[in-house]
């Protein structure tokens, strides 16, 4: 098989990260994926530095071990704290997720943005900075989101617990007059639905899913690593606990896949 008929690989912190799967494989439909979701080990962003990095070479040698050609870092703690040491010590491309406050600077009218993200993204030097570039006129205010990431992978993202957690979350960030929030943990497009809810149309939500695929397949074509076949991609997902969770958030994609549970 020629590398540009080989997987692009994902690993997130369990199923949060099949939301920038999902906008990568519709920038590209031909690409074959391997998709690993370490739930067992979710939240990522409650750990230290060295086990966020521990437990990413773990992901990344798997996907290496099935061939990816490419791995896409599909977590921003993940990002945040480990992404450089990949890139020292392993051959092929990474692509990172940061929390887009980038765009969100560019967007806001109020001066004021809101950012819902792990403890351990909004704590990474990455993530420091990347705030330093931003026009200093510009105020972030930062909630760290405990406990979303669990209720997500417990599949419950329409509960009341749910809605009522986010209400303490997001409430404050709206008295405070923010008119973007950035969601900064792959997990939270899942709940744009609830959030809408509690802030109405005058709010603009902000994720990183079109400028990561964007980025994946410039990266591809730098390396001359596209998939130019005319097949629809195939997709495999892995999963080491619970696979109904994994499941049910990828029913609305047609793409042929296969979700296998697996102890990694």
């Amino acid at each position: 098989m020629k590398a540009n008929h080989n997987p692009i690989g994902f690993f997130d912190s369990g199923i949060g990260g099949t939301s920038i799967w999902k906008e990568v494989t519709t920038l590209l439909p031909n690409e074959n994926t391997i998709y690993l979701s370490d739930s067992k080990n979710a939240p990522y962003g409650n750990k230290s530095k060295n086990t966020i990095v521990d437990l990413a070479v773990k992901n990344t040698e798997l996907l290496l071990k099935k061939n990816c050609k490419l791995i896409v870092v599909a977590c921003n703690t993940a990002t945040t704290n480990a992404i450089d040491y990949l890139r020292t010590n392993y051959p092929i491309p990474f692509i990172g997720i940061e929390p887009a406050i980038k765009p969100a600077a560019l967007k806001t009218k109020t001066k004021r943005i809101g950012i819902l993200a792990t403890k351990g993204t909004l704590n990474s030097s990455l993530f420091e900075k990347t705030s330093r570039t931003i026009d200093q006129q510009i105020i972030v205010k930062e909630t760290i989101g405990t406990g979303l990431v669990e209720l997500i992978e417990n599949g419950k993202i329409d509960s009341i617990e749910m809605e009522e957690l986010l209400s303490s979350y997001i409430k404050p960030l709206l008295n405070e007059n923010i008119d973007c929030l950035v969601l900064g943990c792959t997990h939270y497009p899942y709940l744009i639905p609830a959030i809408q809810k509690i802030t109405g149309d005058n709010l603009q939500i902000i994720d990183s899913g079109q400028a990561v695929a964007k980025q994946t397949k410039a990266i591809l074509k730098k390396h001359y690593l596209l998939n130019e076949s005319s097949n629809k991609g195939e997709h495999e997902f892995y999963i080491n606990k619970n696979k109904s969770v994994l499941e049910r958030i990828l029913t609305s994609s047609d793409s042929k896949k296969i979700i296998t549970e697996l102890d990694f």
